[in-house]
């Protein structure tokens, strides 16, 4: 067997109509809207946009919002297509299987696996921030010692305290890796709340914070193009084209979670209309938001507070140092922000789960990782494998290196996505599709370029992480998921895609 061969679409488009029964067409653009915004907004904004101005951009990370943005909407449209062209329950995983053959699903695959599980580390290692921040501000406690609340890789600001491990990030995932276990999960009502909550916040901190901006502080808006090295001896591209660009790749970290609207295709009343609607006006709504955040944040504190005594708790800082008056509000977006981060590693930490469930259960992935236990009903052995994997990165590596490996894996995801559906208009010209990218193959060639630039604004050091982690992924796969697949010894010839762990209440 060939490492491009698919699975059956005809089976895959079986079990689509088969799952019509019980997934009805309810969404409306406005719906589909809402969860856009839902999914978009979290941790990213609350942590990556001081990086990304400290880093890269300064006060000209608002066009790195738009930039990034821009990037989210090509390879929404593409993906959209994509998931409406095999309209079944499944991540961009499954659709590749099918459409590009089982080399690229494994890609993709261990690309969602660097996204979820690194973007959990990311967010559990920001929820550590917080958290200092709540037990310094609000409960007049002394942080937790810096040894113990940092990675090794970290030296404190004044040169006398090194990391040792982030047990406050291996704390909080493992306990939500143990609820996921237990099969608790997230009422919708919860939900809900979470979300008016982060918009909230957003929203506040902009009407608020507007009176509080400092013009010097944007002063130039667009820094000349220089070099920036951080206290611990890592250079960036500062200013100028390529610091927009940079930090257009750091930001982007912000936009994850919005491929969760192209995913609904089979629920959209009309899908031709609703999915462009729904993704771009979500993305419309949130880059605004996102712009006007960034340039009350970079307005509100200095570059130079980003670089240092600001840069853990970004927002919170700001509000508590510069907008006298307010602490309330600081300790309220805290608190808030503390409850969103848990919700946003819980959801993450689920899609990792079904990934793993899914590969294993194609035969790319250890049997006992698609094995359910016996009184939750819940791929526990995934899960536990999660938490070391996440755990590892979460207690031991630094938050800004996390952050942009989140960003990067991400990104060259979506660029395979674009050159998907390039690929399925000429090899399946004829497959019924709920919704069409307008203007094949421009969009999606616009998408890989402007992926690919975010990728490159990223630096040499990214580039090397992920190619890293994509030849250890081919260490595994042609050592052991290639000659374990199922589909490659011909056990699935009309396979049916694997339903996806129950997880009870």
């Amino acid at each position: 067997m060939g490492l491009f061969i698919k699975k059956s679409i005809t089976q895959l488009l079986a079990d689509a109509a088969e799952s019509e029964k019980t997934l009805k067409r309810t969404l409306t653009a406005s719906s589909l809207i809402a969860l856009g915004i839902g999914a978009i907004i979290g941790a990213g904004l609350f942590v990556r946009t001081a990086a990304a101005a400290a880093q890269h951009g300064g006060p000209s990370v608002t066009i790195g919002f738009i930039v990034a943005s821009i990037g989210c909407a090509l390879a929404g449209l593409c993906y959209a297509e994509l998931s409406s062209s095999i309209p079944i329950a499944g991540s961009a995983y499954t659709y590749s299987y099918a459409t590009m053959g089982e080399l690229i699903a494994w890609i993709i695959g261990w690309d969602l696996i660097l996204e979820y599980a690194v973007g959990a580390a990311t967010v559990g290692i920001a929820w550590t921030e917080y958290l200092n921040n709540l037990l310094v501000t609000t409960f007049g406690m002394k942080p937790i010692p810096y040894e113990w609340s940092h990675s090794p890789f970290e030296t404190s600001l004044d040169g006398l305290h090194t990391g040792m491990i982030n047990l406050p990030a291996l704390f909080i995932v493992s306990v939500l890796t143990l609820l996921l276990i237990r099969g608790t999960q997230e009422s919708a009502l919860v939900n809900n709340i979470i979300v008016i909550v982060k918009v909230s916040i957003v929203v506040l901190f902009i009407v608020i914070g507007w009176g509080f901006i400092n013009p010097a502080n944007h002063t130039p808006y667009i820094p000349a193009a220089t070099t920036y090295t951080d206290h611990q001896g890592i250079s960036y591209d500062y200013g100028g084209f390529w610091g927009i660009i940079g930090s257009a790749g750091v930001v982007f970290f912000a936009f994850i979670g919005f491929d969760a609207v192209s995913t609904t295709a089979q629920e959209a009343k009309n899908p031709k209309r609703d999915m462009p609607i729904g993704i771009l006006g979500s993305l419309v709504i949130c880059t605004i938001l996102y712009v006007l955040f960034g340039h009350v944040l970079t307005g509100v504190a200095s570059v130079e507070d980003f670089r240092t005594t600001g840069k853990e708790a970004s927002v919170a800082f700001a509000i508590n140092k510069y907008m006298l008056g307010y602490a309330w509000l600081g300790q309220a977006v805290t608190v808030a922000i503390l409850f969103g981060f848990s919700s946003v590693i819980l959801v993450m930490l689920l899609g990792q789960s079904r990934v793993f469930y899914s590969m294993s259960a194609d035969g790319l992935m250890p049997k006992m990782f698609s094995e359910l236990h016996p009184k939750y009903k819940t791929p526990y052995k995934a899960n536990l494998l999660i938490l070391v994997l996440v755990g590892l990165f979460a207690a031991f590596v630094p938050g800004d290196i996390v952050g942009d490996m989140t960003s990067i894996g991400t990104l060259f995801a979506f660029m395979l996505v674009c050159a998907a559906v390039i690929i399925l208009r000429k090899t399946n010209p004829d497959l019924p599709r709920q919704f069409k990218t307008p203007w094949v193959p421009f969009v999606p060639i616009m998408g890989i370029i402007v992926c690919g630039l975010m990728i490159f604004g990223l630096g040499w050091i990214n580039w090397l992480r992920l190619i890293v982690w994509l030849a250890i992924g081919f260490v595994i796969y042609f050592s052991y998921s290639r000659s374990h697949s199922l589909l490659q010894k011909g056990e699935l010839v009309d396979p049916k895609d694997p339903p996806a762990p129950k997880i009870e209440e």
